[in-house]
């Protein structure tokens, strides 16, 4: 059972391959709390619908593992 959702849309600097993009989804992925994740590499963005209790900060470490780094995230 998922409690509040909420969507960020996070801008990824540094992906340039398709694999890239796919390391950065799994990634992202992994966080707890997060229900779907979606990176589109032309758009250098990522999509995530996750849980409220899902902090900027785990987004953020999530990217930065994976070797790419989070210029903003936006929350609708």
């Amino acid at each position: 059972i998922w409690g509040k959702m909420k969507k960020a849309k996070i801008e990824i600097i540094g992906m340039h391959c398709a694999s890239c993009a796919s390391n950065t989804e799994k990634s992202l992925s992994k966080v707890p709390g997060v229900k779907s994740a979606r990176v589109s590499l032309m758009m250098k963005k990522g999509y995530v619908e996750c849980e409220d209790s899902v902090s900027e900060e785990d987004l953020k470490k999530a990217v930065k593992k994976v070797g790419y780094d989070v210029k903003s995230i936006e929350y609708e």
